[in-house]
């Protein structure tokens, strides 16, 4: 069999099976992104082996494309209406249950015996959530409410806060370790920085002209051109592809008054990105780390969940935010994904003694947590539906 032929049939074999995957996540209470991971562990080389390479290679590329369009529909929720109300709670959610994870995390590693420079690493590493996760299951139940507004809110924050605690951790492990301290800042700094002004930069322009050609209705190739520009832009310029993504979402969603409704005409393409992604991640996943989990690893996962359930909880309490958000928002954000494999990447670059440690904790983790933590957003979400 030829390559293209190949090709098309993997893709398109992926795209049907993944519509008998949503299909069968609505009639048990498995979400679709974990029943999506798990069919894809099952036809990977690690399984069957049923997937072909020259698909699996394009697998960054076909990330980086999904995640774009995740981040760009996140921003585009970021409205000061939407937000009007839940600002404080939303800024103290993700806030708190970002740090708290982080201490809690460290804390527990450097207590199992982890020496402090990987307690502070992976403790920061920790805080960080899967927005494609949590953002497929909340759109799975096709019904908006306070809790699932707010959890979409808390996840678009949480990747920029993840990265400022992370360029503070490797700052304060270069001090510690005798390095220059200020290049952790700058990580930080030009990550966020960097993703920000892209974001603004390109979000202005497109706030005005978007939406002329077919006046006060924004088309699909407009959006897509526009997050594909902004990703390679963020990608050549090493700053966060996602965190820009977002920003130019927010700037369109808020300043492009002459639409007649929300620029989302990227979610008629967005689901069949997302179900290859989810495919092809699981693919990716090593199941052997499973069964290789040492004490490291397992209190790393236990510390995370309790990290995220007690910040989340904290930052609800100061925010006086509602009683279903009290209870339920800290394990709706428990997914974790590609973000935390590539600051588990970047430290390891800058610690490359730490490398193995660190990689086969953050890779065995997520494996539980992509897997498990969308359970536990669903059922966060089916325990809040008739919040209003």
């Amino acid at each position: 069999m030829n390559a293209a032929a190949e090709f098309l049939l993997t893709l398109g074999g992926i795209l049907l099976l993944g519509l008998l995957t949503s299909s069968v996540g609505r009639r048990t209470f498995l979400p679709r992104v974990t029943l999506l991971l798990l069919f894809g562990m099952l036809i990977g080389d690690q399984v069957l082996g049923l997937i072909p390479s020259l698909f699996t290679e394009r697998f960054e590329i076909i990330s980086n494309m999904a995640l774009l369009m995740v981040g760009f529909l996140l921003g585009g929720r970021l409205t000061t209406s939407s937000l009007r109300q839940s600002m404080a709670s939303v800024l103290w959610i993700s806030m708190s249950a970002a740090i708290v994870t982080a201490i809690v995390v460290g804390i527990g590693l450097f207590i199992a015996g982890l020496s402090l420079e990987l307690a502070i690493l992976l403790g920061a590493i920790s805080s960080a959530t899967a927005p494609a996760a949590i953002l497929d299951v909340v759109r799975e139940f096709n019904h908006r409410n306070a809790f699932a507004d707010r959890l979409l809110a808390i996840v678009t924050l949480d990747d920029a806060w993840a990265l400022i605690l992370f360029g503070f951790a490797i700052a304060l492990v270069l001090s510690i370790t005798g390095g220059e301290g200020s290049i952790g800042i700058w990580l930080a700094v030009r990550e966020i920085g960097g993703a920000i002004l892209l974001g603004l930069l390109l979000g202005f322009p497109a706030a005005y002209l978007t939406g002329r050609l077919r006046p006060g209705e924004p088309i699909l190739s407009e959006a897509l051109g526009l997050v594909f520009v902004c990703g390679g832009i963020a990608i050549w310029l090493e700053v966060s592809f996602l965190l820009a993504a977002i920003v130019m979402g927010a700037v369109i969603a808020n300043f492009a008054k002459h639409h007649d409704y929300p620029f989302h005409a990227i979610e008629d393409i967005e689901w069949p990105f997302m179900v290859i992604f989810f495919i092809l991640a699981g693919a990716s996943l090593e199941i052997s780390l499973l069964a290789d989990l040492g004490l490291v690893a397992v209190v790393y996962v236990v510390c995370r969940a309790a990290g995220k359930i007690i910040g989340a909880r904290i930052g609800a309490e100061i925010s006086h935010a509602s009683q279903e958000t009290k209870a339920w928002m800290g394990m709706a954000l428990l997914p974790q994904a590609g973000v935390a494999i590539g600051m588990a990447l970047i430290a390891s670059n800058y610690f490359p003694e730490h490398r193995q440690i660190l990689l086969s904790v953050i890779i065995s983790s997520t494996v539980f947590f992509e897997i498990v933590g969308p359970v536990f957003t669903r059922l966060a979400i089916q325990r809040t539906r008739g919040v209003l």
